[in-house]
This record gives structure tokens, sequence and C-alpha cells, in this order.
């Protein structure tokens, strides 16, 4: 098995791809490795004909995605680091985004920062009653390093996504259903997989290529000033990553993080 094989494992089932991100130990936080290998799944998926939806979920029921993966990312201090960066993880939400049929996160645990992002480039989210969902990057005095910010800003308009920011606050799934960033919610009971089985099943009651005429119209919607927000939000990830209260604060969460009692983390 390869690193990529393992970072992110994938099956296919009546006509669905399931992608799972398999690093539950570290809470599936998404180092550049695995980045590249979600990647690399989502340019396969787009290539077969015969799909009709892409399931994308987390290893546990811990975390969907903790986020970027600090430890790794500790070492990029540079202004071209941080642009270096943003564009690896873009272009992985990208080929997310431009999947040719619908795309489903299933959040199986914690989105958070981004997670919320990796979360956000997909069609859907439905959750767990135990899920998160939250664009907390502003508690490392940083703005979102993903391209997420487009997605949300997208779906929100421009002054609830800004609100969303600056809360910095990782949201229950009910109340981020209220709010829109959440579809569907787990009852008290129901399983996740029972929840995506029902959410999945007006797609594969359809051909594929009807399906992928629908996604093509709402990626012809989505790309309607996108490139204006996505250079936007690249520059302003880029200032706040170096800027020395970044690092202050990134390097107090990391200190949290090695405390015994949290054991250990990313």
């Amino acid at each position: 098995m390869s690193d990529a094989e393992r970072l992110v494992v994938s099956h296919t089932r009546d006509g669905v791809l399931y992608v799972t991100i398999n690093r539950a130990e570290k809470r599936n936080a998404l180092s550049r490795a695995t980045l590249a290998a979600l990647r690399e799944t989502f340019a396969h998926a787009a290539r077969d004909e015969a799909l009709h939806a892409v399931v994308l979920s987390g290893a546990g029921d811990r975390s969907f995605a903790a986020g970027g993966d600090l430890r790794e990312f500790d070492t990029l201090r540079s202004e071209a680091d941080a642009i270096a960066l943003f564009d690896h993880a873009a272009a992985t939400l990208d080929a997310i985004r431009a999947t040719p049929v619908p795309v489903i996160a299933a959040l199986n645990g914690s989105a958070l920062g981004g997670g919320a992002e990796l979360a956000m480039a997909c069609d859907y989210r439905v959750a767990a009653p135990h899920a998160a969902i939250g664009f907390i990057q502003a508690t490392l005095a940083i703005t979102t390093g993903f391209s997420g910010a487009a997605d949300l800003f997208a779906l929100l308009g421009a002054s609830r996504a800004m609100r969303v920011l600056a809360a910095a606050q990782a949201m229950e799934p009910r109340e981020a259903q209220a709010l829109g960033l959440i579809d569907e919610v787990c009852g008290d009971t129901q399983p996740l997989d029972a929840l995506v089985a029902s959410f999945v099943a007006p797609f594969t009651a359809r051909p594929p290529h009807v399906l992928r005429a629908i996604k093509q119209l709402a990626n012809a919607h989505r790309r309607v000033a996108w490139q204006a927000m996505r250079d936007a939000e690249r520059d302003a990830f880029a200032a706040t990553w170096i800027a020395p209260e970044h690092w202050a604060r990134a390097q107090q969460f990391l200190e949290r993080r090695r405390a015994p009692a949290h054991g250990a983390s990313t």
C-alpha cells in the first residue's frame, strides 16, 4: 500500500465512491501529503463515468478533519511558504469542487479550520449529532488558508460570513444547520451511515450523465467572481500567516497540545 493509499482510503459501492481521510490517530489533520492524496483520489474519481456521487468522511468518530497539520506547518515561516501552502491546499479543494458528480461531506466528528474549509468545498454536508464545524482560524490570528472563504461567502453572504470568521467558534450541527452550513443532521439514534444512504438516494436514482450535467450547472454558478475572491483570500492568508501575532498564537496552541494531559495531537 502506497503512502497516499494509507492516508486516504476509498471504495465504491452501488455507484457511490466513499473516501475516508485515514489519520484517526492525528484527528485526520490535513498534512501536505494528505491533501495531495485527497487530490489524487478526487482526480481519479472524475474519470469514472459510472459514479453517481462521492461521500467524503474521516476515520474514527472524533474528527472529520481537525484542520491543517500545525506541527508540520510550523516550519513554514515566509510569505512564499504561506502562498505555496495556500496553493497546494486550494488545488485539493478545487479537485473536490470540480468533481463532476455531487460530493457529500459526512461529518463524523469535528471539522475545524482547514477541515471546515474542506467540508465547504463539497456540495453538501451531513452530520452526526456529536459533530461540529468551525472556522476557527482567527484564534490563531490568521484567515482561511485553503481557499474555503469563497465557499463560505457564496453560501452565507458577506455579512454572515464575516461574523462566522470573526466569531471563530465551533458550532454544533443543529446551530450550523440553522445557519445553512449543514444540510442534514442525524436523529439522536440514527447512525451516520443511514443518513448518508438516505441523502445520496436521489442521486443514485438518476443516470450518471444527468448528474454530471447538473453538477456542470453548479460549477458554472460557482465560477461567478471566483478568481477575484481567490486572489483576495490568498493575499489575506499570506499577510496574516507571517504576522508575529500568528506565530505567538500558534506556539501557545502547540504547547497546549504537547501537555501530557492532552496527549499527542497535531
